[in-house]
């Protein structure tokens, strides 16, 4: 059992420390998975300030079975000596203190991620226990702590550490223990904790995925810095590593999925300002004090062939979500550079007057990420979400607009090339936006009276409710005639198309346009297409996609697919497509009221039910009926199995993940043929399981 002296000295160690136990929102923004990753993202950043500063180059992350996580560096090490304010230890300080650390103008950092200085002490504060190694100075030193109070746990072995053990906490004062011996020369740290079940909520964990993707990006953003990421959960341990040394340049062409329209760019410059910032003085008062400040600007970017935009932005390698003034900048400066080279060229490119460049133009395709190092950022709240410093808007504005002008002034013959196609398809998406402003006004304006626009081959439902009308895309005209009849036509619409649609994945947006059966499918759902899209607009409250259950209807789905994906994506967010399952096979019962039908859709379950009847001593019809397509079915049978909402299943397309989604849709349907062949080989079915 844990102790129950309580001294003077524990309430100076817990006084601040408690606030956080009190209030842990303020501090790591949630108590569910979401705040515990927060938590390990504030010891994992410390390592990684240590090598953006030069020190050490490999940092492992370790899930264990118990729970607790442990991140170990290679770094200097956390000071051991004591700092004479306190009288502690730099150990002690660090975990216990809040806004204490080496980063508030010491000179230990000259950019960093965690400036509050409240990183370590607050995880700290929100675990169970806290253990911390330290090698340096040819020693491993240690010290543990239980919820912020520094002490020893009574373990049962070295190798067994566990929250549960019994911990006495230091009276009357704090002993940083020598444990073993350290190499000649090496330093380090290892922070191992678990966190505290009465602060978290009870199905908070860690995420793999979210541990992996952080750690990709940390390394794309430190070239050179190793990162390992171990997950022993599981019954067999699951290692990455990740290590690059094309920096954010490489970090693009990660992130980008579509054709390049340009190279990858890379633009780099920095500029000073000044602050005023209160500054202890040795008297103990603060003192308002101007400071010189220098701000680096490091950014790569390209523009692809879609209308996609992906930024990413940076602060000391912090991602900001929500970006800040670093954002700001980058976009104004990007946007007048554009905007003007437009203007210059606004006879070549044939823009009118009254056709006016937004941001959104500028921005589609891009694919960006942007770092600014400076010392001391201003963010809003510790999360760190958004920055916050006004200077380094104009800064970074400055620094692209320079380096942009440049490029697009440039005689070098490749400049002028990848700049002019630049420039074309800003102003395409330019009027591919008006164009379908004014269709959209177009429409509202539209009465009962006039004439309607809808494709020929559409044969529309009757009601008006959106939220209870359903599209069904059918593969080809003889589906379409038996569907017509098993339809219920007042709420039910069909359209038809004709075998495989263009791939679009593959295709520019204007021969997806021109193409006939990806306009008739656009113009049916009424929303538009790209990233002018209304979902409000669309005129179905469902898109059912109905192919025939074979390989042909399994590619062609695909393709449905990657339509809506890529050019009515929203639709897709929110749940309204969906795929319709017909049955393979119709077994008629023998000696069955009316030879009543049992249908299925896969061999398993045929074979089940076979076994079934036979069980059951019942005789079936032979031979069993097996589709090869919709066309096959007769009106009733087409309704019961598929069509009708009181007996049919609809299977829904959902994305949870847009990035991983647009990844497997690229490997699938793109242009680059390598990786499809070893994805397939990989992944090719049994000779068996093959409908020949």
């Amino acid at each position: 059992m844990p102790s129950n002296d309580y001294s003077a000295r524990h309430l100076s160690v817990l006084e601040g420390l408690e606030a956080v136990r009190k209030r842990p929102g303020m501090y790591i923004g949630s108590t569910d998975s979401r705040g515990l990753m927060h938590c390990l993202w504030e010891v994992i950043d410390n390592a990684v300030d240590e090598a953006l500063a030069g020190h050490g180059h490999r940092i492992e992350v370790v899930l264990h079975p118990d729970s607790s996580v442990e991140v170990r560096d290679d770094a200097r090490g956390i000071p051991v000596d004591v700092e004479p304010k306190t009288g502690l230890t730099g150990v002690e300080v660090v975990f216990t203190k809040l806004h204490a650390g080496g980063k508030f103008g010491s000179g230990s950092y000259a950019a960093s991620g965690g400036l509050h200085g409240v990183g370590a002490s607050v995880v700290n504060a929100l675990s169970e226990r806290l253990d911390v190694e330290v090698d340096r100075g040819g020693k491993t030193w240690a010290m543990s702590f239980h919820r912020g109070e520094p002490g020893v746990f009574a373990d049962p072995a070295p190798t067994a550490p566990s929250p549960d053990s019994v911990f006495e906490p230091f009276v009357s004062g704090s002993t940083l223990r020598v444990i073993g011996r350290a190499a000649k020369g090496h330093t380090g740290t290892r922070v191992r904790y678990w966190a505290d079940r009465q602060i978290f909520v009870r199905d908070a964990a860690f995420s793999l995925a979210d541990l992996t993707a952080r750690a990709r990006q940390t390394a794309f953003l430190v070239p050179g810095l190793e990162i390992v990421v171990e997950d022993l959960r599981g019954e067999a341990p699951v290692v990455e590593s990740f290590h690059y040394e094309g920096g954010i340049g490489e970090f693009v062409d990660f992130l980008a999925t579509d054709a390049p329209l340009t190279d990858t760019w890379r633009i780099a410059g920095e500029g000073e300002f000044t602050e005023t910032v209160p500054v202890l003085q040795a008297n103990g008062h603060m003192e308002a004090t101007e400071v010189r400040r220098t701000c680096g600007v490091d950014l790569a970017l390209r523009w692809g062939t879609g209308y996609e935009t992906t930024t990413r932005t940076f602060v000391n390698i912090i991602t900001t979500p929500k970006g800040g003034t670093h954002a700001q900048g980058f976009e104004a400066g990007l946007y007048a550079v554009v905007k003007a080279q437009v203007e210059a060229a606004a006879r070549r490119l044939k823009v009118g007057a009254n056709e006016k460049l937004e941001k959104d133009d500028v921005m589609a395709g891009m694919t960006a990420v942007l770092t600014v190092r400076l010392p001391e950022p201003q963010f809003e709240g510790q999360t760190k979400e958004v920055l916050g410093t006004p200077a380094v808007r104009g800064i970074v504005r400055q620094v692209v607009s320079k380096a942009l002008t440049e490029r697009f002034e440039s005689a070098k013959r490749e400049d002028r090339a990848q700049t002019g196609v630049l420039l074309e398809k800003v102003v395409g998406e330019m009027k591919t936006r008006i164009s379908a402003r004014a269709h959209k006004e177009t429409q509202r304006r539209k009465n009962a009276l006039e004439s309607s626009s809808l494709p020929v081959k559409l044969k529309d439902c009757r009601s008006s409710n959106v939220a209870d009308t359903e599209l069904f895309i059918v593969e080809g005209d003889s589906a379409l005639g038996t569907a017509k009849l098993a339809r219920n036509s007042e709420y039910q619409a069909l359209m038809p198309i004709r075998g495989k649609i263009l791939n679009v994945q593959k295709a520019s947006i204007s021969d997806m346009l021109g193409n006939a059966e990806c306009a008739a499918i656009i113009t049916a759902i009424g929303g538009g297409s790209g990233r002018t899209f209304d979902l409000d607009s669309a005129r179905y409250g469902k898109i059912i996609l109905m192919s025939d259950a074979d390989v042909d209807g399994a590619h062609i789905r695909t393709l449905l697919l990657t339509l809506f994906f890529r050019y009515m994506r929203p639709l897709v967010e929110e749940g309204r497509v969906f795929a319709a399952v017909p049955p393979l096979h119709r077994v008629v019962v023998s000696g069955a009221r009316r030879n009543e039908p049992v249908y299925t859709y896969s061999e398993q379950e045929l074979h089940a039910v076979l076994a079934q009847l036979k069980k059951e001593r019942k005789r079936w019809q032979e031979p069993i009926q097996r589709y090869k397509g919709l066309g096959e079915m007769d009106a009733d049978q087409l309704s019961v199995t598929t069509m009708d909402r009181r007996h049919r299943t609809l299977r829904r397309v959902r994305v949870t993940d847009a990035v991983a989604a647009e990844r497997t849709f690229e490997l699938l349907m793109g242009n680059d043929v390598a990786p499809r062949k070893d994805f397939i080989t990989q992944n090719s079915p049994d000779r068996d399981r093959i409908d020949a």
